[in-house]
């Protein structure tokens, strides 16, 4: 290589380190340039300076002229120092510095700009924190990178906090590059506008961009109008100062209504630059007003659709050389309109063919001037002179005013009368105008007009009173206006006070009963002179406190809405409201979901069978769901319902060779994958009921009828319930018991006899069944009938899914926890160490975490930027008992709570205006930390993070010192075993056994309770004697020493009306016995013979008004001689027996009328005979439950039972009737069968209202018999009432009815039902 060669590489070389330079190593042209420093004098200004030597010209970065800097006359928050930059220009950062050799220097700052050194807006950091931070001296340099950059032709810097020693002293400087653009502006006319036609080459893609940077003033226009193919477009409007994307048809005007498709921004009416963005790719479309985006799904029609025309500030119709009469069209400036990168604006300035200029358009953007203030409250207020003498002597004043607030009260104007010596007051309340004259504490007036003004919109009101008419009125009377004719003058004093009012002296606040404005005002006006706020500000006129002048501070806090889940958003100046009723979620931005993941989560609250909602992610997108769960069975079934799971019959159809049913869940999609995904076990019933109709017809053969299952709209199966997946068989055709050997189904025999095959269909991945489709229907002689069950689920795999940490140094951890909003953190823990970090994730400052801080406090502690905050719950009882404790922890931008079991829940408060984003970078540790100190030592499970499930047990499988799965659930759970139920330990979870138990039920609560007739008894026969000595050589006479009691312990439940009535009778081989019954008196007698050569012993209760037909509880203890009785919650009965104390061989129990046996007391025989009609519940004779036995467990029981025997739920206190027929059913019932072989279908098929009117007539016949039933039998029950009276006079026992045995018995005999009724 020569040496020219050489000096071109070399030339080359330093070209390319130049470029790289200057572009960065993104390709961006570098953006960081000095914009202050070369400035002249000019182009500083200031509120005031200290001296000549101290002027806002030398506050230029690194600087030594004058005195080093600026510095204001007076140090105070009103102080502040302009930069004009020349034009307008991209500012990326900013830095600050002392006054030279100094001690004066800023600790915090606001930043301002404009483009036009009016109407400032305020420059916020991420999380919309308003103040920048300084210096901690008056010589280094403090840099901040904008982290969006700025444009603007002028800077202004308010300082906040300055060194206490010292005063404010500045030296700033910004960076940035020259900003070029391309303006237009619309006057808002109906021919104002520009007109874009695409060249057909540019139609022909299925991409547009279209962006733009608009400015107004007006809260509605529109922007954008994009139309193509038969009048189908897209439109951008401002509407109250929102941005909407609409759907338009062809012909679309003022008076029609689009269809909205989104809504983004707020409060766009600033006369700020917004910048929008609308991005489609076929249906998809971006929506981005600032720094949001809206992810849209547009109509199907649109994937096909080009842009022919786009209309710009007005609406015009394609073909149409008249523009739209609207209302919309918009008034304002548009910045750099770009269409798939085509400058539009540049375009029109150039006169090309594709866009038409229409009407008043010029391009730069004349900018009125309005100077706005703003009142942040709570001590501002702006004072203005009162009216001028002219119009006083005149006796009128007018007074008008903008405003826009999100308070619905305060304060916006007031003057005292001089005349009348009272005071005008104008104010919000309930977010109306109001005005009020009061003097000396009395009202002399009142008027409202207006309503909703809270809105953030602006509304102006008026204030005039000429000629003795007093008026106001909003938004130039189209919001509402009052008028009054008052008895006196009303005109101003010498001042009048805006949105407050100063305090009247230094301890005493300003006597304002309405409370502060906090918004914005502009046009002031008094007797239609415009206020000067910018005199205000110079202290040229009037006086102001606490007050921004020439900008509008308002900030909607509901837009983009932190309230999730749908949940409301409203707000006031300071704050924002979630209102979370109906979303199915709590908290203060509806972020917690207010039920539970699953019925095995119920199951464990200690709730029973019933209909739930349950949201599966939490507080994830998958709303709650309404489920019914079955609590009934060893599992807990979640139970959700299609349209139709009845059996339905399907007749052949002439020409229709195919029949297709779509069953429609009562769950969305997402809903019912989400749940299929997290049980255990899923499966589907699928049955399939044929005469002459095929099924799958071969293994080789197409098959006639086929489903499909699975997640959208399913994928086709060619198998049956209860053979697996591909094999084109049914249940019978794997076990190999089809009707023909030939077939792999019942149907497919192609039989004249109804069949059928069914089975469940068990695998998830097929799961739902989403639509059957019938094939061999059409012949004459084919008939089918199919029903697809509800999907059953039973299972949680979350709620069980556990880690035990058996050291302090173990752990597990996951990616990082990306929940910069709003984190949820739920778990439940059990433990028998005193302390142990739970989870922990860190950022570079931020950080979040959950410990156990000692064996009573749980302590969740964070920090997004504005240092560390804590939130702890202290129990009173230890949580290291080894026993599952729930934790719930979450943090908003609002607040921060933790919830422990069911303590109250604590609560932090975010700090109001500062971070809220959590920014974490490290792994995320469960059961440690980073640094291996404080682990945590015992069991994690069920833990979810914003509604993710981590799988604690995978990981921990691979994680040396941590075990998957943690046993040990009787001590956490077993309390929900009730009545005597025993828990026993799974290994996901618990069962309560209810043997031992009088009960039954998932929790051993549900009464078992059967209503008696007169014939009805039940025998519980205990030990025969050939059982007890058929493997003994004991001596006859100790044959029964094994049934010989020391004691008992009997409890039942009863109604009845009758008396007397025996409830229970306990024999024994020995001819002695024991026995409950209720006497004439209605009262409970204990009757014990526990020696045959002795009198029977008597014990009556105290309680009376037993035989009435409510529910009594009744419990007898016995232990030797001591008795005990306890009926209902009634004090405790204490007896003793004279009897040895044992009960010899007990042989059996009886409950209602006991068989005629030579055994029985004679008084108990009487009793026994004419039986027991009522209800008896829960009956358990120590260990023995033997109406449970008779009821459930009748085949495998001792059992004998006499009469009908109607189990029901009598028994329970919450049954207002217990012999209704419609809670009970026959042990004696058999299910019948159709005689015919045909299936049992669905014959509701038919007009609904004749089936209502059938249901009508048959409850009313019902209800009809029942009155005229109870009616016969009162009457029949007092007349016998009267003979007993009558009859039964002479008494051997005053608590015995019975004179004459043989008497008694013929009374019994006739009818002995009514008799004891």
């Amino acid at each position: 290589m020569d040496l020219g060669n050489k000096r071109v590489v070399g030339i080359i070389a330093q070209v390319a380190l130049l470029l790289c330079r200057a572009y960065g190593t993104s390709g961006e042209e570098a953006c960081d340039a000095s914009l202050v420093s070369n400035l002249p004098p000019s182009s500083f200004r200031s509120s005031s300076q200290l001296s000549s030597s101290h002027a806002p010209g030398f506050a230029k970065l690194n600087r030594r002229e004058g005195a080093g800097g600026w510095s204001p006359l007076v140090s105070d928050r009103y102080q502040w120092l302009e930069v004009d930059l020349g034009e307008r220009t991209k500012v990326t950062a900013v830095a600050t510095q002392g006054r030279y050799g100094s001690s004066d220097w800023l600790t915090s700052y606001l930043l301002m700009f404009s483009d036009t050194g009016h109407n400032w807006k305020q420059l916020r950091q991420e999380d919309s924190i308003g103040s920048f931070p300084g210096n901690t001296n008056a010589d280094s340099v403090v840099q901040y990178k904008l982290q969006q950059p700025a444009v603007a032709r002028f800077l202004r810097l308010i300082p906040l906090g300055w060194n206490p020693s010292g005063r404010i002293g500045l030296r700033l400087e910004a960076y940035g590059c020259p900003y070029t653009s391309d303006v237009v502006s619309f006057d808002g006319s109906a021919n104002s506008g520009l007109v874009y036609r695409p060249s057909p080459t540019l139609r022909r893609t299925s991409r547009e961009v279209v962006s733009l940077k608009f400015k107004t003033l007006r809260n509605s226009g529109t922007l954008l109008h994009a139309e193509g193919k038969e009048g189908l477009g897209l439109g951008l409007e401002l509407e109250r100062g929102r941005l909407l994307l609409l759907l338009l048809k062809h012909g679309w005007t003022s008076a029609s209504e689009p269809r909205r498709l989104a809504s983004l921004g707020s409060l766009l009416d600033d006369q700020h630059w917004h910048h929008v963005v609308v991005e489609r790719k076929n249906t998809h479309l971006n929506l981005t007003v600032d720094k949001h985006t809206e992810k849209v799904q547009i109509p199907a029609e649109f994937g096909h659709w080009d842009t022919e025309q786009l209309s710009v500030g007005s609406v015009r119709i394609l073909d149409s050389r008249k523009p739209v009469v609207s209302q919309r069209n918009f008034h304002g400036c548009l910045e750099n309109l770009l269409y798939n990168d085509h400058n539009l604006i540049e375009l029109a300035k150039h006169n090309e063919q594709q866009v038409t200029v229409k009407g008043n358009v010029t391009f730069s953007c004349a900018e009125p001037v309005s100077v706005a203030v703003t009142f942040p409250g709570p001590h501002s207020f702006l004072q203005l002179p009162g009216t001028t003498a002219a119009a006083s002597s005149s006796g009128g004043v007018s007074v008008g005013f903008q405003f826009r607030t999100w308070n619905k009260a305060g304060l916006l104007l007031t003057f005292d009368l001089p005349l009348q010596g009272g005071v005008v007051w104008v104010y919000l309340s309930d977010a109306r105008l109001r005005l009020r004259i009061q003097k000396g504490g009395r009202t002399l007036l009142e008027l409202s007009a207006g309503s909703a003004l809270n809105d953030g919109q602006w509304h102006s009101a008026d204030f005039i009173s000429r000629r003795g008419r007093l008026t106001i009125s909003v938004d130039k009377e189209k919001g509402g206006v009052a008028h009054a004719t008052p008895s006196f003058p009303v005109v101003t004093g010498s001042q009048l006070f805006f949105g407050g009012c100063p305090a009247e002296d230094e301890h005493q606040e300003c006597a304002n009963p309405f409370g502060v404005f906090q918004g914005c005002m502009r046009l002031l006006s008094v007797d239609n002179q415009p206020a000067d706020l910018i005199r205000v500000q110079q202290r040229l006129l009037g006086n102001y406190s606490q007050l921004q002048i020439d900008m509008c501070g308002i900030i909607d806090r509901c837009s983009p809405s932190h309230c999730e889940h749908g949940g409301r958003c409203s707000q006031s100046w300071t704050v924002f409201h979630c209102n979370c009723s109906d979303s199915g979620y709590s908290g203060a931005t509806c972020h917690s979901s207010a039920y539970e993941s699953s019925c095995e989560a119920y199951k464990h609250n200690g709730n029973t069978s019933g209909h739930f909602y349950i949201d599966v992610d939490g507080s994830g997108p998958i709303k709650p769901q309404l489920v019914y769960c079955n609590m009934t069975e060893e599992n807990t079934w979640m139970m959700i319902q299609h349209n139709n799971t009845e059996l339905t019959r399907v007749r052949p159809s002439p020409g229709v060779n195919q029949h297709s049913v779509h069953f429609d869940y009562s769950s969305a999609d997402e809903q019912l994958l989400a749940v299929i995904g997290q049980s255990e076990h899923c499966e589907q019933e699928l049955s399939y009921h044929c005469r002459k109709s095929r099924l799958l017809n071969s293994l080789e053969g197409s098959p006639f009828t086929w489903w499909l299952g699975g997640p959208g709209p399913g994928r086709v199966q060619n198998y049956w319930g209860g053979a697996q997946p591909g094999s084109q068989q049914c249940a019978c055709g794997l076990q190999g018991d089809c009707v023909d050997l030939q077939h792999y189904c019942n149907c497919d025999a192609d039989r004249m006899e109804w069949t059928e095959d069914s089975g469940l269909v068990t695998h998830k991945e097929n799961l739902p069944v989403r639509s059957l489709v019938l094939g061999d229907i059409q012949r004459p002689e084919s008939e089918a009938a199919y029903r697809v069950g509800p999907l059953r689920c039973h299972g949680d795999k979350n709620f069980w899914n556990a880690a035990f940490f058996d050291k302090e140094t173990s752990y597990l951890h996951f990616p990082t926890f990306h929940a910069e909003l709003s984190a949820d953190i739920s778990f439940l823990f059990k433990t028998t160490a005193s302390s142990g970090v739970f989870l922990e994730n860190l950022g570079i400052k931020d950080f979040i975490r959950i410990e156990l801080s000692s064996s009573t406090q749980v302590l969740f502690s964070f920090d997004v930027g504005n240092g560390p905050l804590e939130v702890h719950v202290d129990s009173s009882v230890p949580l290291n008992d080894n026993r599952w404790h729930r934790v719930r922890a979450e943090r908003n931008v609002k607040e921060a709570t933790l919830r422990l079991d069911e303590l109250p829940v604590a609560t932090r408060e975010a700090p109001a205006d500062g971070h809220f984003h959590l920014q974490l970078n490290s792994q995320l540790f469960i059961g440690g930390t980073a640094s291996r100190q404080k682990g945590f030592r015992g069991c994690i499970r069920s833990l979810q993070l914003n509604g993710v499930t981590l799988d604690l047990e995978e990981r921990a499988r691979i994680t040396p010192g941590v075990r998957p799965g943690c046993p040990g659930h009787c001590s956490s759970y077993g309390s929900l075993c009730q009545n005597q139920g025993r828990c026993v330990e799974k290994e996901n979870g618990f069962q309560c056994d209810c043997s031992q138990s009088a009960y039954t039920g998932v929790f051993c609560q549900t009464e078992v309770s059967a209503i008696f007739k007169s014939g009805t008894s039940v025998s519980y026969t205990f030990k025969e004697p050939y059982e007890l000595s058929r493997n003994s050589s004991a001596l006859p006479s100790s044959i029964y020493s094994d049934m010989t009691l020391r004691g008992e312990n009997v409890s039942l439940s009863f109604r009845t009306n009758q008396s007397p009535a025996l409830l229970l009778y306990v024999s024994s081989y020995y001819r002695e016995y024991l026995a409950l019954l209720i006497n004439k008196h209605d009262k409970l007698e204990v009757r014990y013979k526990l020696d045959s050569s002795r009198d029977v012993e008597v014990l009556r209760s105290g309680v009376s008004s037993l035989a009435d037909g409510q529910l009594h509880g009744v419990t007898v203890r016995r232990l030797a001689d001591s008795v005990s009785l306890q009926i209902d919650q009634n004090v405790r009965e204490d007896f003793n027996l004279t009897s040895d104390g044992e009960f010899n061989a007990v042989k059996s129990l009886v409950l209602g009328g006991a068989q005629e046996s030579d055994d029985l007391d004679s008084d108990v025989a009487m009793l026994a005979s004419l039986g027991f009609t009522g209800c008896l519940s829960v009956v358990q004779f120590n260990t023995i439950s033997p109406l449970k036995a008779a009821l459930l467990h009748r085949d495998s029981s001792p059992v004998v039972i006499t009469g009908p025997l109607v189990q029901s739920n009598c028994g329970s206190a919450a049954s207002a009737n217990p012999y209704a027929a419609e809670n009970t059913h026959h042990l004696s019932d058999q299910s019948g069968s159709a005689g015919s072989g045909q299936p049992l279908v669905n014959a509701i098929r038919t007009d609904s209202a004749l089936i209502g009117g059938v249901i009508a007539v048959v409850i009313f016949v019902v209800v009809t018999g029942l009155v005229i039933t109870a009616r016969f039998l009162y009457r029949r029950k007092e007349t016998y009432r009267n003979q007993d009276v009558k009859g039964v006079k002479q008494e051997d026992s005053q608590d015995f009815p019975f004179n004459d045995q043989a008497d008694s018995q013929n009374v019994s005999s006739e009818n002995p039902k009514e008799f004891f009724m």
